[in-house]
């Protein structure tokens, strides 16, 4: 108390000083706007963050509770110790914030006891500018924003990679002299490895699981590949299969689950798809078919992307399916127990069961997109020829900034209520308001942003497989995926709508020109809590991991109500935030606020104010700094574009 009680006098001195015409009441209105929440529809609460799953909501929920990166914090906390004071001043300025607070108090009633002999004329325009912002008409007129036409895109900014090589960072799983020499796509020998650092595969000569044989049903020790094979062999041979055989296979593969995995989702969504579209079961032998490749598709193994250690992996989209394929069937061993203790226990679920059980409206699309993806991958004449790149990438110590005394001006800015990240944003780099775990809800119930992008893209899906949570400092950049499905909605009115052909360009390793980057934003359970520099510059921090170039010649940046939704965040703070980023990267930004008109307008007015009064980071580190504290003091709501408008020209001698 004694910090934010004397912060907030200091504020009211500086303003004074700049303003002497001015009473105290006029002033604390300034800094303590009306009680009200950033603005956030019931359809912006629920449809652009990801919904909390099984799993993945249960530790991410418990995310905001966690000690985040506090390596930037040392300047907070010396500001911090520079305002205390004694108690005795702690009293004199609660005082004096109970007299502003009385003071403000009677001029609204002096003001509500004027207007009640207004007439009705000017009642109904003081009603008309209630929602009105506090910018000038002039202001209203001016934009410092660009066209989308002005921002970064790919292939305009294509770079040249030369040769495909393995590197002690670069695992690849094709074989590069082929692709380099003959630009053909053949798996790369290996050899098998039991290892905590690389996947357990299905069909490892390390894999085993017992199995009951025989007329007394005695528990035997048998090689998992040899009942896998079996039994997927078996459907593959059929030209129809059922849920109900399907079913059969993977409880025969995974016996220790017959009594707890359902297939209901799956039975129900069959059944619900009218005949004339309902080539499911044709589908399951072919995808069996596909699954029971991986020895010759797959044959290096695959090294998991741990947590504090970046690392890229490239396989084709071809090993990719078969993977997929396998997941289908639920074949990877040890991924299926959740438990503390489990060996998987810091990974995304792979396999699917999770997708066929527990029916609902939304499964049945979820299903559908996945349906549509293994049509296209088993037809000879559609399956993809392409490869796809997985970096996990870590901010470094060293590679932190400092923002207090980053002085880089304002980025280009594109914002706008109308398109999409994925379809207007094509050619830059794409956010995916992602889980920790990547993926979040995808083969559960969640079916927001990142959970719908993952089913548009499913061979977004294999980073589950080998991509361990993410860290504060750390992000997930995905290159070459290809978009099989269309849509419409979100959350419960998400639809799949058709196939979509994905027209790109391919680079000089054949993956398709889309750059997709995974960071996850803090979950917070009470939206006030984001107001603390300690969880600003983890986001920050979270946000320049990802946006940060690793080149001359990178695409622009699209992006959106990162964390917003489901997650608290403000929108208003979290654009802020990614604005900033953004502008230590050096990268431009388009911005889409999902038909949020408030935000476009309101976020086009203060950029502007920024770009005029000549911005840098640094400043607008301070602002925020400044921000947390009267909002951690003040018991309504303060609005992050209305502080920095009121302040932005306000020295910061006195903090």
């Amino acid at each position: 108390m004694i910090i934010t009680f004397n912060l907030l006098l200091c504020l009211l001195r500086e303003m004074a000083k700049s303003s002497n015409q001015r009473n105290d009441s006029s002033q604390m209105k300034d800094l303590l706007q009306p009680d009200h929440q950033p603005g956030k529809s019931h359809k912006e609460k629920h449809g652009h963050e990801r919904e909390h799953g099984s799993k993945e909501s249960s530790h991410q929920a418990s995310s905001s509770t966690c000690a985040p990166d506090t390596s930037n914090t040392g300047a907070l906390s010396g500001r911090q110790a520079e305002d205390t004071s004694s108690s005795s001043c702690c009293t004199c300025a609660h005082s004096k914030f109970e007299a502003l607070n009385r003071r403000q108090a009677e001029d609204e009633h002096c003001s509500s006891s004027a207007s009640a002999h207004s007439d009705t004329g000017a009642r109904r325009r003081k009603h008309a500018e209630v929602d009105k912002p506090p910018w000038t008409e002039k202001e209203d007129r001016i934009s410092s924003c660009c066209p989308l036409s002005d921002l970064k895109k790919l292939p305009q900014c294509h770079k040249k990679l030369g040769q495909l090589k393995i590197s002690g960072m670069h695992t690849i799983l094709v074989d590069v002299n082929f692709f380099n020499c003959e630009g053909k796509l053949v798996a790369q020998d290996g050899r098998d490895v039991w290892h905590r650092n690389f996947v357990k595969m299905p069909n490892s000569q390390s894999s085993f699981m017992i199995v009951k044989t025989g007329f007394t049903k005695q528990p035997t020790k048998t090689k998992r590949w040899d009942v896998i094979f079996k039994q997927l062999n078996s459907l593959a041979k059929k030209t129809t299969v059922s849920v109900k055989d399907l079913e059969e296979a993977i409880i025969k593969c995974n016996p220790k689950y017959k009594d707890q995995w359902t297939f209901d989702a799956l039975s129900e969504f069959v059944k619900s798809v009218p005949k004339t579209e309902n080539y499911f079961n044709a589908l399951f032998p072919k995808i069996a078919e596909l699954a029971l490749k991986l020895p010759d598709f797959v044959k290096k193994t695959i090294p998991l992307l741990q947590s504090g250690h970046p690392a890229i992996l490239t396989l084709s989209q071809l090993q990719i399916s078969c993977l997929l394929a396998n997941a289908f069937f639920c074949t990877f061993p040890h991924r299926n127990a959740t438990a503390p203790n489990a060996e998987y226990h810091n990974y995304p679920s792979i396999n699917f069961t999770s997708l066929f059980g527990k029916w609902s409206p939304r499964k049945k699309e979820k299903l559908r997109a996945i349906m549509h993806y293994f049509k296209v991958v088993t037809d000879e004449n559609t399956e993809p020829s392409g490869m796809v790149t997985f970096e996990r990438r870590c901010l470094g110590a060293a590679e932190i900034p400092d923002w207090r005394s980053s002085k880089e001006a304002m980025p280009k800015l594109h914002v706008t209520s109308r398109g999409t990240i994925e379809r207007e944003g094509t050619g830059m780099l794409q956010v995916d308001f992602a889980s920790s775990w990547i993926g979040g809800g995808v083969l559960g119930s969640g079916l927001v942003q990142e959970e719908i992008l993952f089913l548009l893209n499913p061979e977004l899906i294999v980073s589950r497989l080998f991509t361990e949570k993410l860290g504060d400092n750390e992000c997930l950049i995905i290159t070459g995926s290809q978009q099989f499905s269309s849509y419409s909605g979100f959350g419960d009115s998400f639809e799949w709508t058709g196939p979509h052909v994905d027209d790109l360009k391919r680079d000089d390793w054949a993956r398709l020109e889309r750059q997709i980057l995974a960071i996850d934003a803090l979950h917070f359970r009470h939206s006030r809590e984001q107001y603390d520099m300690i969880k600003v510059t983890r986001e920050l921090n979270k946000a320049y991991c990802g946006f940060k170039a690793h080149g001359s010649d990178e695409p622009d940046i699209a992006t959106g109500k990162w964390g917003c939704g489901a997650f608290n965040g403000d929108p208003q703070l979290k654009a802020v935030i990614q604005l900033m980023a953004a502008a230590k990267a050096k990268r431009g930004l388009a911005f889409f606020t999902f038909d949020d008109e408030k935000l476009t307008r309101d976020l086009e007015q203060v950029y502007s104010l920024l770009v005029k009064e000549g911005t840098t980071v640094k400043k607008l580190y301070g602002l925020l700094e400044d921000f947390c504290a009267v909002q951690q003091m003040s018991g309504s709501h303060v609005e992050l574009f209305d502080f920095i408008r009121n302040n932005i020209g306000q020295p910061r001698s006195l903090l």
